[in-house]
C-alpha cells in the first residue's frame, strides 16, 4: 500500500470529492499544504467550499481529469471499477488509496485518535463528542459525517493531538483505521449489499474492537446482544454504557421537556450521579450522549464542562432538524434511512407537540429496501400518514425488482395510511391539500427528500 509522507506534500486527486467524508479529508490535506484536485457528479455547497479553499474541482468524471502531475488518487466506496477516472488511474499505474486507507494513515499522525462506530448514531455521537472536546479546550481536529453548525461545516482543523472521526463499517472501511479510543454504538443488519448477514456484520465490529491498543479503550453499548462475542480478546479496557443498570455508565429517571428533548441522571462507576439535559430530541439521544460522556470520563475531562456542552448541542443537520413552519404546520427533516432509525425518529416525534404526523419517506438503495422491507413497513406505520417517494438508488441500479409500491402494500397490509407518488412535485401538491394546522411534517431519508420540505417552505 502507498504510504503518504505528510511532511512532503504532493498532488492528491479525489474521485468523489463532494462526499461528506471525502471533502473533509481534502480540507485537511489542503491545510497541510497538499495540492488537491477532485471530481464529482454535481455541484454542492461542499464543492464550492473546496474551491474557495484552493482545490480544483471538476464536475463530471472523465479520463482527462487524470492529469500527469497527479501523485496519488483517493476514491470513495461509492466509486465503481468501471468509473472512467478509476480506469484511467489503473491504466496509468497511479498509486491509489481508498478513502478509508487515507483516513487511517491520517489517524497515525495524532496521539489521540478517536473513532465513533455503530449502525446508527455515529454522526450525532461524533457531534456530541466533538462539542465535549472543544469545551475542554483540546483544540481537536474533527471529521463529522454531517454539517454541524457550531463548527461551520463537517470538518474542524485543530492543532492538538486529538483527532475524532466517524468509523463506518460499510466495505469494512473502519478496519483500515488506527484508533486509540473506539466507540461502538450498536450493531444491526445493514449494508446487506456488502455483508452476507448479521453474523458477518458482528464479525466486522469484533475486528474493529481488536484494533484498539492496550493503552486505549473500547466504549460500547452494553445492551448489544451477545456482547462477549464482540469484546472477546480485546486488548484495551472495555467500558459499557446503556439504560441497563448492569452497564458501567447508565441512565435513569428519563424525562422529556415540551419540545421532546430528554433529561436524565447518569450513574458512573465511581458512584457519582450527574444530571444530564440535552438540546436534541428522542430517547435514542440518551444513548448517544451516554457514549460521549463516557468518552469524556475516559479521557479525564472536566465533567461539568462536558455536561454543559451537551445542553447547548443541537446536533448535526438532518437529525430531527426543524426547517421551518408552513403556517401552523411544523416541517422537520431527518436522515433516518434504516428501520431502527425511523422508529427512533417517530418515537421522538411523539414527544414533540403536534396533532398528526406526516412522514415523507424516500427509501435508500434497492438492496436495503428489499432486505428490510417488512421492518420498514413496521417502523413507518407508527406515523399517522406515510407518503412514499421513489427509491433513491445511490450507488446501485435496479436489478432486484423492488419499488416503493411494494413498501406501500406492506404498510397498508399492517393497517397504515400510505400514499405513493413518483415525483416530488406530486408529493408537495398532495401535502398542501392534506396537512392541517398543528400537524408535524417530517421528510425522512438519506437521499434528497429534504428538497420536498424546502420547496414547501420556499427555501
Amino acid at each position: 500500500m502507498y504510504e503518504i509522507d505528510f511532511q512532503k506534500p504532493i498532488h492528491v486527486h479525489f474521485i468523489g470529492i463532494g462526499g461528506i467524508s471525502m471533502s473533509g479529508l481534502a480540507v485537511i490535506l489542503l491545510k497541510e499544504g497538499f495540492t488537491v484536485s477532485g471530481s464529482d457528479n454535481k455541484e454542492s455547497e461542499l464543492t464550492e467550499e473546496l474551491r474557495a479553499r484552493g482545490a480544483t474541482v471538476f464536475i463530471g468524471q472523465r479520463t482527462d481529469n487524470i492529469t500527469s502531475d497527479i501523485d496519488l488518487v483517493v476514491y470513495s466506496a461509492a466509486i465503481r471499477r468501471d468509473n472512467p477516472e478509476f480506469g484511467a488511474c489503473v491504466e496509468s499505474n497511479l498509486p491509489m488509496l481508498s478513502r478509508a486507507e487515507l483516513l487511517g494513515q491520517m489517524m497515525r499522525n495524532y496521539g489521540c485518535p478517536i473513532a465513533i462506530s455503530g449502525t446508527h448514531g455515529k454522526t450525532t455521537t461524533s457531534t456530541m463528542a466533538g462539542e465535549i472536546l472543544m469545551a475542554n479546550d483540546t483544540d481537536p481536529t474533527l471529521s463529522i459525517g454531517g454539517m454541524v453548525r457550531s463548527i461551520g461545516g463537517n470538518i474542524r482543523i485543530g492543532s492538538s493531538n486529538y483527532f475524532l472521526t466517524e468509523a463506518c463499517e460499510y466495505t469494512n472501511s473502519f478496519l483500515s483505521f488506527f484508533p486509540r479510543y473506539g466507540v461502538i454504538m450498536n450493531i444491526e443488519a445493514d449494508h446487506l449489499d456488502f455483508f452476507k448477514d448479521l453474523d458477518d456484520i458482528r464479525n466486522s465490529f469484533h475486528k474493529f474492537a481488536l484494533l484498539l491498543p492496550a493503552d486505549g479503550a473500547l466504549i460500547i453499548n452494553g445492551e448489544i446482544e451477545n456482547l462477549a462475542e464482540i469484546t472477546a480478546d480485546v486488548k484495551s479496557p472495555v467500558i459499557t454504557f446503556g439504560i441497563n443498570k448492569n452497564c458501567d455508565y447508565y441512565a435513569t429517571d428519563i424525562t422529556y421537556n415540551a419540545s421532546g428533548c430528554p433529561a436524565y441522571k447518569m450513574h458512573a462507576p465511581d458512584g457519582s450521579v450527574s444530571d444530564v439535559t440535552l438540546g436534541v430530541v428522542g430517547k435514542h439521544n440518551v444513548y448517544n450522549s451516554l457514549a460521549a460522556l463516557t468518552l469524556s470520563d475516559v479521557l479525564g475531562f472536566d465533567r461539568e464542562k462536558s455536561l454543559k456542552s451537551l445542553t447547548g448541542c443541537v446536533g448535526a443537520d438532518r437529525r430531527f432538524q426543524i426547517k421551518g413552519h408552513l403556517g401552523d404546520i411544523t416541517v422537520v427533516d431527518d436522515y433516518a434511512h434504516h428501520p431502527t432509525e425511523i422508529a427512533a425518529t417517530l418515537a421522538a416525534s411523539a414527544n414533540y407537540p403536534h396533532k398528526e404526523t406526516w412522514c415523507v419517506f424516500q427509501p435508500h438503495t434497492y438492496s436495503r429496501t428489499k432486505a428490510l422491507l417488512e421492518d420498514f413497513a413496521e417502523a413507518l406505520k407508527a406515523a399517522d400518514h406515510v407518503v412514499l417517494a421513489d427509491i433513491y438508488a445511490a450507488r446501485e441500479t435496479d436489478t432486484l425488482g423492488i419499488s416503493s409500491k411494494n413498501l406501500q402494500e406492506e404498510i397498508i397490509k399492517r393497517g397504515g395510511d400510505c400514499h405513493y407518488f413518483h415525483t416530488f412535485s406530486e408529493i408537495e401538491i398532495f401535502l398542501l391539500q392534506s396537512c392541517n394546522p398543528g400537524d408535524l411534517l417530517i421528510t425522512m431519508g438519506a437521499g434528497d427528500v429534504y428538497r420536498v420540505g424546502e420547496e414547501l417552505l420556499g427555501n
